[in-house]
C-alpha cells in the first residue's frame, strides 16, 4: 500500500473518531454546473455577487489551491466544472480547519453558497457551508492532468471519466443517439421487444459465436450473434412493426471498428421491401444527426460527412467490376482466385461467396459519403429475398460510410423452401470448416411455413453510428467498457502506485 493511501485511510479514521461520517447517505443537490452557468453567467458582471441567491451544489474536487485563510477549488459533476471559493470568515474556524486538513482532490463534497464572478470574469460559488460526501482513498494519476495511457483508460474507465472531461460528453451523446432512434421509431408505431440472448441455435448472421453450457439441460448454448430470426418469428405471429435494441456477441477480432460485444438495433416492417427500408434508414439517421448537431453535416476527423437524404445508391456487382475488373456473377472461381492471389490474398474455402466477400473488402473503403451498396449475390445473403429481376442476386443493401458498414438490410426471405435450401448451403459450408456459417434452424423454417407477409428488415450498428455522431475514431472510445486483454491485477497496482509516487 502506498504512503498516500495510508495517509488517506488514517484521515478517514480521524474523521470518524471526531464524530463525522466520511460517507454520509444523502445530499440535497439543487443545481448542476450547467444549470448554474446557464442561470447566472450572463446575469452577473465581473466583480459582482448575488448574496441573496443561496443554493446547493455537489461534485468531485478536481483542483485545490489554498491561500492561507482561503482556497479556490474546482468541482466537477456530470455536466461540467465549477469554481468554488472557500473563506475562513464565511465557514468559521472549525469548519475551515477541517477543510484544510481533510479535503483533497478526488473527494466528493457538497457546498452551499451564492454565485459571484471574479475580477477575471469566472463564475464562482462563494461557499457558506460544505459537507464531505465521500473521502477518496486512492489519489488520481498524473496530478489531474488527464489519464493518457489508453490501455489503462479502457480498463479503468472510471478514472478515464474523472481525468478526461470529454469522455462523459461522448457517452452522453451516445445515449442521445439511442434516445432519438427510439423516438423516431416509436412515433412511427414500431414496438420495442426483447428476444433471447442465450440460444440453442445461433443464426441471423455469419459470425463465429461464443459458446457456453446450460447445466439444467446439459446442452451447449450460444450467445446471440443477431436478433433477426426471433424478430421475424414475431412478424409471423402478427406483429407488423417491431424492433430490438440490444447487445450482440461475436467471437471475432478487436480493432478500431470491431468489439466482440456490441450494440445493434434491428427492425422489421411488414408489407415493405428494401426500397422502403432504404428510405427509412436515411431519414432515421438524418433525424438523429439533426437532433444532436442541428444539421445533417457532421465533422469526422478531417472529413465532413453529410447524412442528408437521399443517399447515393450503387450496385455491388458494377462497383467491384469498375474498380477491380472482376465480374462477381460471370467470372469463374478460378478467375477470382487468381486475382486475389495477385493481391496476396488466399481464400481457404473455395466457394464463390467467400471470394465475393474478399473482393468487396478491397473496394469498401472507397466509399466516404453515406452510400447504399445494393443487390448482393445470393451466396453471401442467406436470409435475403431473391431479386425480382435477377435470381442470382438478392434485394439487399448495406450502408457504407467512410469505408465502414453502418447498416445491413433486406427484402426478407419468406419462402420457406428457399430458406431451407439456403440453410442447407450454410450447413455444407460449416462442414467444410467455415466457423462463421449459420446453423440449420428448422424451427425458423417451420415458422415461415405458417406464413410471413412481405417484410423489410434493417440492422444498424449503434456503436459505429455513435462514432460518427461524436467524432470518435475508434469503437473503444464509444463503448464505456470495451473488451481488453486481461492484465494481472498486481501489474495494474504497480502502475497506479508509480503514478502516485510521482505526486
Amino acid at each position: 500500500m502506498s504512503d498516500l493511501k495510508k495517509q488517506r485511510l488514517q484521515m478517514i479514521d480521524e474523521i470518524r473518531n471526531s464524530g463525522i461520517n466520511p460517507y454520509p447517505y444523502k445530499f440535497e443537490k439543487e443545481m448542476s454546473a450547467s444549470e448554474i452557468k446557464e442561470k447566472y453567467d450572463e446575469k452577473i458582471e465581473a466583480g459582482n455577487l448575488l448574496e441573496e441567491e443561496i443554493f446547493k451544489y455537489a461534485g468531485r474536487v478536481m483542483t485545490l489551491r489554498s491561500h492561507g485563510k482561503s482556497a479556490f477549488l474546482h468541482i466537477k459533476d456530470d455536466t461540467g466544472r465549477l469554481q468554488i471559493y472557500i473563506r475562513k470568515d464565511k465557514l468559521g474556524d472549525e469548519k475551515y480547519e477541517f477543510f484544510k486538513k481533510y479535503i483533497n482532490p478526488g473527494d466528493w463534497i457538497g457546498v452551499k453558497g451564492f454565485p459571484f464572478k471574479t475580477r477575471t470574469g469566472e463564475l464562482t460559488i462563494l461557499a457558506t457551508d460544505f459537507e464531505l460526501l465521500t473521502k477518496s482513498v486512492r489519489p488520481m494519476p498524473e496530478k489531474w492532468h488527464g489519464l493518457k495511457d489508453k490501455e489503462i483508460r479502457y480498463r479503468q474507465r472510471y478514472v478515464d471519466m474523472i481525468s478526461n472531461d470529454e469522455v462523459i460528453e461522448t457517452f452522453r451523446n451516445r445515449s442521445l443517439v439511442v434516445r432519438y432512434i427510439r423516438e423516431y421509431l416509436n412515433e412511427r408505431d414500431f414496438f420495442e421487444v426483447e428476444t433471447p440472448i442465450l440460444q440453442n441455435i445461433m443464426g441471423g448472421a455469419n459470425a463465429r459465436p461464443f459458446i457456453t453450457h446450460l447445466n439444467v439441460y446439459d446442452i451447449p448454448m450460444y450467445l446471440r450473434i443477431a436478433t433477426e430470426l426471433h424478430l421475424k418469428r414475431l412478424v409471423v405471429g402478427g406483429m407488423e412493426r417491431v424492433y430490438e435494441l440490444g447487445r450482440i456477441f461475436r467471437n471475432e477480432g478487436v480493432d478500431y471498428k470491431h468489439n466482440p460485444e456490441f450494440t445493434t438495433i434491428e427492425l422489421y416492417q411488414a408489407y415493405a421491401d428494401y426500397n422502403d427500408i432504404m428510405e427509412l434508414t436515411e431519414n432515421l439517421l438524418a433525424y438523429v444527426a439533426e437532433k444532436i448537431h442541428g444539421t445533417t453535416k457532421i465533422k469526422y476527423g478531417e472529413l465532413e460527412i453529410d447524412f442528408k437524404p437521399p443517399f447515393k445508391r450503387i450496385d455491388m456487382r458494377e462497383f467491384i467490376k469498375e474498380h477491380l475488373g472482376v465480374d462477381i456473377l460471370e467470372d469463374s472461381i478460378e478467375t477470382m482466385d487468381n486475382y486475389l492471389k495477385s493481391k496476396d490474398i488466399n481464400v481457404e474455402i473455395k466457394e464463390r461467396g467467400k471470394y465475393i466477400d474478399e473482393l468487396w473488402d478491397l473496394v469498401e473503403d472507397k466509399l466516404v459519403q453515406p452510400t447504399f451498396i445494393m443487390n448482393h449475390p445470393v451466396e453471401i445473403s442467406p436470409l435475403a429475398k431473391r431479386h425480382r429481376e435477377d435470381p442470382r442476386l438478392t434485394e439487399r443493401f448495406e450502408l457504407i460510410v467512410n469505408g465502414t458498414e453502418l447498416a445491413n438490410a433486406f427484402s426478407e426471405l419468406n419462402d420457406a423452401a428457399d430458406q431451407y435450401s439456403r440453410f442447407k448451403a450454410q450447413a455444407d459450408l460449416k462442414d467444410l470448416g467455415d466457423e462463421e456459417a449459420q446453423l440449420m434452424d428448422l424451427d425458423f423454417v417451420r415458422a415461415l411455413e405458417y406464413g410471413m407477409p412481405p417484410t423489410g428488415g434493417l440492422g444498424i450498428g449503434i456503436d459505429r453510428f455513435a462514432m460518427f455522431m461524436t467524432n470518435t475514431q475508434t469503437i473503444k472510445d464509444i463503448i464505456p467498457f470495451p473488451l481488453s486483454k486481461p492484465m494481472a491485477f498486481e501489474m495494474e497496482e504497480a502502475m497506479m502506485d508509480e503514478s502516485e509516487k510521482e505526486e
